[in-house]
């Protein structure tokens, strides 16, 4: 049995056959993902919603030349994207990406920025209900400027990245899955329904939100080779990443790559101080955000390569070097904070401890390893007080290629690790909710345990 899977990713969107029988990908593919329209205001971010279709209609092509008879096609998407769709299926607005930041803008109030308009108008308790997920970068801050610039259609309905490009190819009405759902920042968790008070709230509520859809629900169908395939409600590739890692209740979850995430897996809703989003079967996630991550790492290598740019001369691979310096030092009295984009009031990235011979590569990077060790460590004891976990789980780029931040990581936790077993976690995730979908386990985590079971080293 073969499945096609997508995941509509931020820097690519990726495709592969799904041999279920095998479980194993087959003709894994990726395109880049269209890049964001010119803007002359630098807090936007828009990517035309035509060129996300054609993208993923040209890689669904591509494919379907490698899948004889295809049984099913499951897709996964990056969270918090947004597309206004109107009744008639038909996109009326560009796509805002999570990388939006226009509800930073002043609020014409004189009252701060919009988003801290939005944030007053909500009680503590709804914020908590929505997951503790408020973030300029959420569906819910674009739709209130939107609204607040009086340039929000009433009737149109605001529609995650994937749920508009299944709508597209199946001409189906547009839904929203909970992992899915959750991400617009505007679900009520302890219902499992769109938080129609805070909606009501921010005036938002003449919208025309999407179905709710259920876990592994058929939305669609799209013909390929002349077959009608069925199409599966999307998901959160958040999620659907940690599937795809083998995820388990007594290990603690560190995806480190351009961002940086730190997850608990629980079996009924818990809300907190931090981030609680749907996960699959029921359960739920608690999670932590906004990590030190390659993006903070990339700030020290663009100094580091400086120089070398301005001479013209090629850096080809800069990390292998950075590795090799690093191995070379077993620790250092340099100190690293990271913290170069996250919010004032935690504090601002700085280097110090200073002196002549300890302003290396190797020591400037181990400190800064050091110094993401701490971070997570410190967000674990958040999650999980009495430090149960029995394992830790590696995913993501950056833990995938760079063994020193492996190591600080596990020396900090002295606890033994796994990293997850396909580099393509998404990818792999589909095909593990294919065939969860399928009848191949009764939950997605019975099939995870299966799969456990036959994978050396998880």
């Amino acid at each position: 049995m073969s499945f096609l899977g997508i995941d509509l990713g931020t820097s690519f969107i990726k495709g592969a056959v799904l041999n279920l029988d095998a479980r194993r990908l087959e003709y894994s593919r990726r395109a880049p993902f269209p890049p964001p329209l010119a803007n002359a205001n630098p807090l936007f971010c828009e990517v035309d919603p035509s060129a996300i279709l054609n993208a993923v209609r040209a890689l669904m092509a591509d494919l379907a030349a490698h899948v004889p008879d295809c049984e099913g096609i499951v897709m996964c998407t990056q969270m918090h994207g947004m597309v206004l769709m109107d009744g008639r299926g038909e996109a009326q607005s560009n796509c805002v990406t999570w990388r939006d930041q226009r509800a930073l803008m002043p609020h014409p109030s004189g009252q701060g920025s919009y988003f801290e308009v939005l944030t007053r108008r909500l009680d503590p308790w709804q914020v908590r209900q929505l997951g503790n997920e408020l973030d300029p970068g959420r569906p819910l801050c674009y739709l209130f400027w939107l609204k607040e610039q009086g340039k929000l259609a009433p009737g149109v309905s605001p529609v995650s990245v994937a749920d508009f490009v299944l709508s597209a190819l199946c001409g189906c009405a547009p839904g929203a899955e909970l992992t899915n759902a959750a991400a617009y920042s505007a679900l009520n968790l302890e219902t499992s329904t769109w938080h129609d008070a805070v909606i009501e709230r921010l005036g938002l509520d003449r919208l025309r939100w999407p179905d709710l859809r259920g876990q592994g629900e058929i939305v669609g169908r799209v013909k390929i080779k002349g077959k009608p395939v069925p199409c599966y409600a999307p998901v959160g590739d958040y999620q659907c990443a940690l599937a795809g890692a083998l995820f388990s209740a007594e290990e603690l979850s560190l995806n480190i790559a351009t961002g940086a995430q730190i997850s608990r897996l629980v079996p009924a809703l818990t809300l907190g101080e931090y981030q609680t989003r749907p996960f699959f079967d029921g359960r739920f996630l608690i999670t932590f955000t906004g990590l030190p991550a390659g993006r903070s790492l990339n700030v020290l290598l663009e100094l580091l390569c400086e120089l070398a740019k301005a001479e013209g001369v090629p850096l080809q691979d800069p990390w292998k070097w950075i590795a090799q310096a690093v191995a070379s030092v077993p620790d250092s009295d340099l100190e690293v904070d990271l913290n170069f984009f996250g919010p004032p009031h935690l504090g601002q990235g700085q280097i110090t401890h200073i002196r002549g011979s300890n302003l290396t590569v190797g020591q400037l990077f181990r400190a800064a390893f050091k110094h993401m060790a701490e971070s997570n460590y410190s967000a674990a004891l958040r999650l999980w007080p009495e430090a149960g976990w029995e394992n830790l789980l590696f995913s993501g780029g950056l833990l995938g290629k760079l063994e020193a931040l492996r190591e600080a990581i596990q020396r900090r936790f002295a606890i033994g690790y796994r990293i997850a077993p396909s580099a393509e976690d998404t990818l792999f995730g589909l095909l593990i909710l294919a065939s969860a979908f399928t009848g191949k386990g009764e939950s997605v985590a019975e099939y995870i345990q299966h799969m456990r079971g036959t994978i050396p080293g998880t």
